[in-house]
């Protein structure tokens, strides 16, 4: 049973059911149309047979008709009395209307009749009938031809159909087949394409694409978790040390050190979670709700919020004092999710703060339908070669991972896949200042 709900059953049951009703209608058809146009030419046959009779009947008398031979003719009187008939027209007197149908001996005829004048005055019926065993015997044999061969080319058409759909699908079993045996383990296995440029070909094409993207996406994913164990072990050992050091050396720690080391990897940790969190859920559904956002505020907000922590820890050189300017930002909407562009904004200027030596600039303006946010500062730059991989996820400069406050490098890959979400973009780019210049363009709307 389970067999006859495969493609293959399915297709060839329709197309037979399909052709045997169109054929049925069809025979039924040429059988009617057959019979209308074989009786016609019977029809016309004995109209001109009786209209020759007529004229010699009418010029010779009823006498006339005694010759006739494999036509049924009678001169019938008004009485209904035989005046004369062929000699295949013995019978009592033919029906006298002006067509019908007469059976004798299991033979079928066709009558007309029509009146005529006899030479020694007086009026009689001349009847004239033509058989139909010619035509019966044409409809008989199409019918029979027809009874026997619908169903013997529905038949044909059933096999050519299952040969055909089978083979069609047998590269599609094939595929089954290969992506069943697919594992993690062999994730460049692939399936095969066939040479024969059709949908199938297109088809394994399609398949061979989606296993590209399941694998980089698997192999993102192995990487996202290796990356994140590592950046989570350093803060937790970090930890682990220094909580060992005060249990094995109580009267040798420093509380107060102890706090500050304790209060700065969790903050460390809070950070990496909450970042990791913020991936995920960009991976999982993108933006959430959208509604019309002022971006001016956001980046307005950020400034403020940077200017308020305007001296950065610089380690062996020092703090740094930086200077956050915000005098480009002029009014831009934009639709969207306002949690994630904040983040958005508050991430491009923390970094560019991060990097930056003295100065940060923020402008936003509106460019060719899209609100146009670019963050400068007087860093080191960002080499060519790394501003794509710069946006990647744990992926930290040698800049940044030589200072403290260098960061887990989450907040640009959340920068990119937030944009992205809005369907915009973000990219780097020399600054005017010197250093690196971010730029994310977002479509208007709102």
């Amino acid at each position: 049973m389970r067999r006859f709900r495969s493609v293959r059953a399915r297709t060839t049951l329709g197309a037979g059911v399909v052709v045997l009703a169109a054929l049925v209608v069809g025979a039924v058809g040429f059988v009617v149309v057959l019979r209308l146009v074989l009786l016609d030419g019977v029809r016309t046959s004995a109209e001109a047979g009786l209209e020759q009779v007529s004229s010699r009947v009418e010029s010779d008398g009823a006498g006339a008709v005694t010759d006739y031979e494999d036509v049924l003719v009678q001169v019938v009187g008004d009485g209904g009395s035989v005046l004369a008939h062929g000699e295949d027209a013995d019978a009592p007197a033919l029906p006298t209307a002006d067509e019908s149908r007469w059976s004798h001996d299991g033979e079928r005829w066709l009558l007309v009749a029509d009146d005529v004048d006899l030479p020694g005055g007086g009026e009689a019926t001349l009847v004239y009938g033509v058989s139909l065993e010619q035509t019966d015997t044409a409809i008989r044999t199409a019918v029979v031809l027809l009874v026997v061969g619908v169903p013997v080319l529905v038949l044909v058409l059933g096999i050519v159909t299952w040969s055909v759909t089978g083979r069609s699908l047998r590269p599609v079993e094939r595929m089954r087949t290969e992506v069943e045996t697919i594992r993690a383990a062999q994730p460049d296995a692939r399936v095969v394409v066939p040479d024969t440029g059709d949908e199938i070909a297109r088809l394994a094409t399609t398949m061979n694409a989606m296993l590209d993207r399941l694998d980089r996406s698997a192999a993102g994913q192995r990487q996202f978790v290796s990356d994140a164990s590592h950046e989570l072990r350093s803060p937790i050992a970090s930890l682990r040390q220094h909580a060992e050091v005060a249990v094995a050396y109580p009267d040798r720690t420093d509380v107060a050190e102890f706090s500050d080391v304790v209060r700065s990897e969790a903050v460390r940790l809070q950070d990496l979670v909450a970042g990791l969190l913020e991936l995920s859920r960009l991976d999982e559904g993108g933006a959430g709700v959208r509604r019309p956002v002022d971006l001016d505020d956001l980046a307005l907000d950020a400034v403020a919020r940077a200017r308020a922590r305007a001296r950065v820890p610089g380690g062996a050189t020092g703090d740094r004092v930086i200077r956050v300017g915000g005098s480009g930002i002029s009014a831009a909407r934009v639709l969207g999710d306002e949690r994630l562009l904040t983040g958005v904004v508050r991430n491009l200027v923390d970094n560019a703060v991060r990097h930056a030596t003295s100065r940060v600039a923020v402008a936003l303006v509106e460019q060719d339908g899209a609100a146009v946010l670019t963050v400068d500062d007087d860093g080191t730059g960002i080499p060519a070669a790394e501003r794509d991989r710069v946006f990647e996820r744990f992926v930290r400069l040698d800049e940044a991972r030589s200072r403290d406050a260098g960061g887990a490098g989450l907040g640009l890959a959340i920068v990119r896949d937030a944009v992205r979400a809005h369907g915009g973009e973000a990219t780097v780019a020399d600054s005017p200042l010197g250093g690196a210049r971010f730029v994310v363009r977002i479509a208007l709307g709102g």
